[in-house]
């Protein structure tokens, strides 16, 4: 008899074991994909600082912008963000954390001249259109069931296709391409936010270290830094009302 134990006791301590858990791994994912976003928008604002403050400064403007500078400006964030990518896994939490910041930093000395090319009005609202869209769209990613992985080879194929046409258009200067090409880019990155929005998502693991969890959210950070900005500069080029 004292073995026939009531079984609605076994299934309801196993329940609030798997409760607690899910519970427990829920706190766990929200505050990981925080990190990333907090990170990601701090960056963006960094960004926006330096830009801004560069572009309302004449001499430091007509310094980057009319000398050989301007190639150092133009090219050293490309060469910090592939060091990143390609040693991500070799270095220290704390170094991937510095190298974003100065990836923030440099993007924004290398786009100052949009302030000086568009109205600040313009820039302003396309800032905020694009980061309605990248929200609603990151919110997607984030929260579908539905796997986008087959969405990834394709969009990596856009992205390729976008560098062709848009160096391929300095020898042209074809508006027509030009605008082809914006049109494109936002719609790429667009699906790219949401792509790596999941994809960020998958990657966590509670049982990581908290270097590993570290540089996972700094590298998810660069990646929808990346979408996010890519986004508004194309929108720009097609709504952004010149000076």
């Amino acid at each position: 008899m004292a073995n026939n134990a009531d079984p609605r006791f076994t299934v309801s301590d196993g329940q609030s074991r798997r409760g607690t858990k899910d519970a427990s791994l829920d706190q766990g994912l929200r505050t990981y994909m925080l990190g990333v976003y907090n990170m990601m928008a701090l960056g963006v604002v960094l960004t926006g600082a330096v830009a801004y403050l560069i572009s309302s400064n004449a001499a430091l403007m007509q310094m980057i912008y009319t000398t050989p500078l301007k190639y150092v400006v133009m090219f050293a964030p490309l060469a910090v963000v592939m060091f990143f990518s390609f040693r991500i896994n070799q270095m220290a939490a704390g170094t991937a954390q510095l190298l974003f910041w100065v990836y923030a930093a440099l993007v924004g000395a290398s786009i100052a001249f949009i302030f000086t090319v568009y109205t600040g009005g313009s820039v302003a609202k396309v800032f905020f259109i694009s980061a309605a869209a990248f929200g609603s769209l990151s919110l997607y990613g984030y929260t579908t069931e539905k796997s986008l992985s087959g969405m990834g080879t394709f969009l990596f194929m856009g992205v390729i296709g976008i560098v062709i046409a848009s160096l391929v258009n300095i020898f042209l200067k074809s508006q027509m391409l030009d605008f082809v090409v914006s049109i494109i880019g936002v719609l790429v990155f667009a699906g790219l936010t949401a792509y790596d929005t999941q994809k960020i998502k998958a990657l966590y693991y509670a049982g990581d270290s908290q270097d590993a969890m570290s540089k996972k959210v700094t590298m998810g950070a660069l990646q929808l830094y990346l979408d996010f900005l890519n986004m508004f500069m194309f929108l720009l080029r097609l709504f952004g009302g010149r000076r």
